[in-house]
């Protein structure tokens, strides 16, 4: 784990034996700490490039067959792991694997069954629907006739059929029911694309007769039977996949696992060269992990290899390794931008930070308590989704896929938390003052305090980011860079005190008389301000000044946490004042109706509140976090770092040996 640094990485080159080719890729890949890179061209200078192996057709052709094999059998578990001692040996048995012509016939002619089933379902339910009509099907396709199913809503079937009939000779058979209109036209063919425009334009899908014989009545019977028969098929089919499957699966996926790690691995070797007896790679590992790996390579090899260090000034790929509850704002930091591996990872700060923001400008019991529970409804999966209403559902999937919104929960829980504790202190649930225990504060009241509290909050994210700014210049050997980010501090204490004075009712006689004495503190700030300004001028030129606005305006951009505040907190009082004199005065001379009026008042009113408080301070807080903070010191564009290797479920490692197990395939049935 590292604190405010991505881990560091130190690029190394591997040489061994050809023979041993095989165990090192595989050592390489069981590690899963090494980004396997281009190889430089002093290496390619002595060892010419590899190429592609003769047998990666086989391997991938295997791994495609396997894959479809694995893909058609119902899962089995659990899956002993399983060895192979040589690629040859994981070939063959994947060869010998003798089922594949059975399970495809199977699954083509269970999805030709599924196909066709839902089609007669379909047309089941259809005929359902318009079962009012009794005569044959025939009369729908006729030479020159042609019949459309449709349904609307019985409130537009009048006018629908009155344009209809305007435009074309037709023939309506209709089911007028309470809230739907079911119709059968007729209409000659050579207006049936006009009818179908007309149609389309007023939101109406027509559907077109089945080409069926006969009644409803005398068809639906059939059509049941086919129905059933699929459905027995289909069952049949499933039991013989399942027995193939209680035989074969097993092997089937340590098989495909297997090929998959090989496919990985011939990828790796359009970034080898070697010679007619060693060959050579080059990569990224994290620097924690070079003895661990060397050590590995060693006992795998029996010594017959070497890690070297390669110096470079590449700039490494990114590994993040924080705490599991500071990890899940790493959401926030790679939705902006992945911190350089040389540069700080401000994930630590984010996730004290943007809590802290998020609970400031809340400061409400009640809405802290909806997100929370909010929050933890998305993280446990979204329970109940089913009778949330289709254009809520709608909404959220358009502002984020589901997985985005479970790591945005994870993040919210802490902020409403907080929320819910400086809406103690503020005395405040869903607007109204409550009388809590304890020491509180008021909104209005304080107002002053709170600007003032957070105007030193913008103090301190400004003059972080400045001192993590200038120890990045600093390690980078940029010296002018950390005079400017030194002098930034230096003028952002004094602007801030000096402003604080000049607002002061202590220091309200600095308004008089230009020859009135200024207080000996300001002398200080000043001379903060002016030796900042000389340091910026002497680092960055004129045009560093501009700088200076710039300081002020972040500082101050930090108000807009008492400014969300007080937004909703005025919000909130506006619409329980509504209700409330709608529930004492009534409307239209009726207290009833006032309160009805109330109610719909304090459901709407307080959920859009809600929902202001979430993107509101949300986007606010990250705003603040993004622009005035991460601008001083963060580049970003940083490389994310992709080890070779996958995670390993049905095979066993290198380390433990290859030739420990082989996969024997069951006798055929």
């Amino acid at each position: 784990m590292s604190f405010l640094r991505p881990v560091a990485m130190a690029k190394v080159g591997i040489v061994g034996l050809k023979t041993d080719r095989e165990w090192i890729l595989s050592v390489l890949h069981d590690q899963g700490v090494l980004q396997v890179e281009p190889l430089r061209k002093e290496t390619l200078s002595v060892f010419p490039t590899e190429g592609t192996p003769a047998f990666q057709r086989d391997v991938a052709d295997q791994l495609l067959r396997i894959r479809g094999i694995k893909g058609a059998l119902p899962p089995v578990g659990p899956v002993p792991p399983q060895a192979f001692p040589t690629l040859e040996g994981l070939l063959a048995a994947a060869r010998a694997i003798p089922i594949e012509g059975t399970v495809t016939a199977l699954k083509r002619e269970e999805e030709r069954l599924q196909t066709e089933r839902k089609s007669v379902t379909d047309l089941l339910d259809l005929l359902s629907r318009f079962a009012f009509y009794t005569g044959p099907l025939d009369y729908f396709h006729l030479e020159h006739v042609l019949g459309f199913f449709g349904e609307v809503p019985v409130d537009r079937y009048a006018p629908l059929r009155a344009q209809i009939a305007a435009i074309a000779d037709v023939v309506f058979l209709e089911s007028l029911g309470p809230e739907t209109a079911r119709f059968i036209l007729a209409v000659n063919s050579s207006q049936a694309d006009s009818v179908s425009r007309l149609a389309q334009q007023r939101g109406v899908v027509l559907t077109a007769a089945p080409t069926l014989q006969g009644t409803i009545a005398e068809r639906r019977p059939e059509l049941e039977t086919r129905q059933r028969a699929i459905d027995s098929r289909l069952a049949e089919i499933r039991k013989q996949l399942t027995d193939l499957a209680a035989q074969w699966y097993a092997p089937v996926a340590s098989i495909e696992e297997a090929l998959s790690i090989e496919a990985r691995k011939l990828d790796v070797y359009n970034r080898i060269a070697g010679g007619e007896t060693v060959f050579a790679l080059e990569g990224w590992v994290p620097r924690r992990s070079v003895a661990k790996l060397d050590q590995a390579l060693e006992t795998a090899t029996g010594g017959r290899v070497a890690l070297y260090s390669v110096p470079t000034t590449e700039e490494a790929p990114t590994l993040m390794d924080n705490p599991g509850w500071v990890r899940r704002f790493e959401f926030f930091i790679r939705f902006y931008s992945l911190p350089q591996s040389s540069e700080w990872d401000p994930t630590w700060i984010f996730a004290l930070a943007f809590p802290l923001f998020f609970g400031f400008m809340l400061s409400d019991i009640g809405y802290g308590l909806v997100i929370l529970g909010f929050s933890l409804w998305m993280i446990a999966g979204f329970p109940g989704r089913r009778y949330v209403p289709r254009f809520l559902k709608n909404f959220l999937k358009r502002i984020m896929p589901p997985s985005a919104m479970q790591s945005l929960a994870w993040t919210l829980v802490p902020a409403s938390l907080l929320a819910i504790v400086f809406g103690w202190f503020s005395n405040e649930f869903f607007g109204p003052t409550v009388h809590l225990p304890g020491p509180h504060w008021n909104v209005t009241a304080n107002l002053g305090d709170l600007f003032l509290v957070a105007g030193f909050i913008g103090l301190g994210m400004v003059v972080l980011g400045f001192t993590l700014g200038a120890l990045k210049a600093y390690y980078r050997h940029h010296q002018k860079e950390m005079l400017a980010r030194l002098a930034g501090i230096s003028i952002a204490f004094g602007l801030t005190f000096l402003g604080l004075q000049l607002v002061s009712k202590t220091f309200q006689h600095l308004l008089g008389p230009l020859a009135a004495p200024l207080p000996p503190a300001s002398y200080v700030e000043i001379a903060l301000i002016a030796l900042g300004m000389g340091t910026i001028l002497y680092s960055e030129g004129a045009q560093g000044l501009l700088s200076l606005t710039e300081i002020l305006s972040h500082i101050l951009s930090y108000l807009r946490l008492v400014g969300i505040l007080l937004s909703s907190v005025v919000v909130a009082y506006l619409v329980n004042y509504i209700a409330g004199r709608a529930v004492h005065h009534g409307i239209l001379g009726s207290v009833v109706i006032g309160g009805i009026f109330a109610v719909i008042v304090l459901i709407g009113g307080q959920l859009f509140n809600v929902v202001l408080a979430v993107f509101e301070p949300g986007i606010q807080g990250a705003r603040l976090i993004f622009v005035e903070h991460f601008s001083k010191f963060y580049s970003g564009n940083g490389k994310e770092f992709r080890p070779f290797g996958t995670r390993r479920q049905h095979t066993l490692p290198a380390s433990i040996g290859f030739a420990t197990t082989s996969i024997v395939p069951p006798p055929p049935r």
